[in-house]
This record gives structure tokens, C-alpha cells and sequence, in this order.
């Protein structure tokens, strides 16, 4: 039978405590900047077209799921003789647990003296985000958008409003990108001639709206350490 009090013993449970001890150090400073990573990180919910890529400095903070309709008219053409045109979307965003979170319409922009534009309405606090597509903000790309869909697109917020007790939740909203479209396209039919004018169609969609946010500056860890340079005159 081994001594369990033997010096061999004794130094193999101390060496067990100190090998566990190590290995958990191990692993903290291997998750630790991760950890500290995720809170600055910029993250894609999902892979989209670049062009429609939300710029770095911007953080995801907020996704609805959202169900409607694109409402159309028809309206004379330049090139086409007439076409539908899109008056307004009237959609409602649920979140994960299927709770009603905005409402998603154009309504006028009081930043930019009533310019017509997408609207996000918080169902609670009734702040309010209006944007307007970027700079090659759309995306048809077949091997994201499904067939028969709206094109996905990236909005940039061109204006923000409390609501009236002082309510924020969308106000620092920076980018908005629709993705995962389904149907929503004006229809082939029903806008051919100039006696069309004027007739409305709603088509049924839905889509993931993704809200980001200015992401937070990493400030770096205070070591402890302060390097102070000499002093040229100190002797």
C-alpha cells in the first residue's frame, strides 16, 4: 500500500491543485480578450452583399422581424408610359418572442424639413428613426436575395425623434439593413395603360430588419504601469 503522506504523494497533490490552478489561468486570458472583443465588435448578423455591409465604427443592437405589405400605385412613366411606384411600406417588427416592436412606414423627416422618408416607430416609447438608402444601398444579388423578393437594401438614419416622456430606444440608430426578403414586388399586371392610373396594390412581404448603433472606443486596460520620460535636466 502507498504512503499517501510520503513526500512523493505529498508533492503530487500539491503539483494537481497548481497544474488545475494554471490551466483555468490558462483558459481566462485566452477568453478574456474575446470577451472584452465582443463588446467593441462590429458584428454581420449574417453574410450580406459588401456593397450593402454596414461601415466599421457601427454595432448591431436590435433585429425585427417584420410582415406587411409594399403598397403600390400606378403612376405615369417617362420611360414606361406608367408603372407602379411605391407610396409607403406598412409593415409591424416582432422580436424573437413574436412581441410587436416597431411599426415601419414613410411618414415626412422633421430633420430634413419634411422630405419624405422610411420611418421606425418603437411600439413603446414611440421614438423615431427616418432613413434613406445609401450610396449603392441595394442588393438583387441572387445568392442572397430569393427569387421574386425586394431587393435588400442598407439605409443610412438622416433623422431621429424622442417620444413625448423622453423615450430612446431607437434614437442612436445609425444603419438599417432589410434582409431576408420574401415577395413584396409590384405586380406585372395591372398598370399597362394610362386608364390604370391611379389603382393601388398591396402586396404582402416580409423581412429582418437589422438596427445598429455607433459602437462604444475600446479604451485600453490601465496596467498599472505609467512611463514617465526623464527629465533632460535631471542629472
Amino acid at each position: 500500500m502507498k504512503n499517501c503522506n510520503s513526500p512523493e504523494n505529498q508533492a503530487t497533490r500539491c503539483i494537481l491543485p497548481i497544474t488545475c490552478t494554471t490551466a483555468l489561468a490558462v483558459a481566462f486570458t485566452v477568453l478574456m480578450p474575446l470577451s472584452a472583443h465582443a463588446d467593441f465588435a462590429m458584428p454581420l448578423p449574417m453574410p450580406v452583399p459588401a456593397n450593402i455591409q454596414v461601415p466599421a465604427g457601427n454595432k448591431f443592437f436590435l433585429v425585427g422581424h417584420g410582415a406587411g405589405t409594399q403598397n403600390y400605385i400606378c403612376l405615369p412613366s417617362g420611360t414606361a408610359g406608367v408603372k407602379y411606384t411605391l407610396f409607403t411600406p406598412q409593415a409591424t417588427l416582432f422580436n424573437d418572442d413574436d412581441k410587436q416592436i416597431t411599426t415601419h412606414f414613410f411618414s415626412p423627416n422633421p430633420d430634413e424639413d419634411g422630405t419624405i422618408r422610411a420611418t421606425w416607430q418603437h411600439s413603446r416609447d414611440t421614438s423615431a428613426v427616418w432613413a434613406k438608402l445609401a450610396p449603392d444601398g441595394t442588393s438583387i444579388d441572387p445568392a442572397f436575395v430569393a427569387p421574386d423578393a425586394i431587393p435588400w437594401l442598407l439605409l443610412e438614419v438622416v433623422g431621429d425623434k424622442e417620444g413625448p416622456t423622453g423615450g430612446h430606444k431607437l434614437t442612436a440608430t445609425t444603419f438599417i439593413q432589410r434582409l431576408n426578403t420574401s415577395g413584396g414586388v409590384a405586380p406585372s399586371t395591372g398598370c399597362n395603360s394610362f386608364a390604370d392610373v391611379g389603382k393601388q396594390a398591396f402586396v404582402p412581404y416580409t423581412a429582418d430588419y437589422f438596427f445598429y448603433k455607433k459602437a462604444p472606443k475600446r479604451v485600453p486596460p490601465d496596467d498599472g504601469f505609467h512611463f514617465r520620460p526623464l527629465d533632460p535636466k535631471s542629472p
